[in-house]
């Protein structure tokens, strides 16, 4: 598990913030394609057009509580980039 220290330099870790970026881009890419019969549809995909105009604030908002995420403590900016995209999509749920 990280520090709190180790966390809160995570949180403003700019090679971090563009892994985060990306896996919210898949992650939106991925509400868009999805049926609109999805629970939430409407939320998601408002989430996900917002997500493609501004990348860089979304990931910005997601970042902290990303680190947070239990796989992100355990593996810190180590953590692969299959596992992010988990940690980033059980963010983003939580959010919506």
């Amino acid at each position: 598990m990280l520090t709190n220290e180790e966390s809160a330099a995570l949180m403003q870790d700019i090679t971090f913030r563009g892994r985060v970026k990306v896996s919210s881009l898949r992650y939106a890419d991925s509400i868009m394609n999805e049926a609109n019969t999805v629970a939430a549809h409407n939320t998601r995909l408002r989430w996900a057009q917002n997500t493609f105009q501004q990348p860089d604030m979304v990931a910005g908002q997601l970042q902290s509580p990303v680190v947070m995420d239990a796989a992100v403590q355990e593996a810190g900016a180590a953590i692969t980039d299959v596992a992010l995209q988990g940690s980033v999509e059980a963010v983003v749920n939580k959010m919506l």
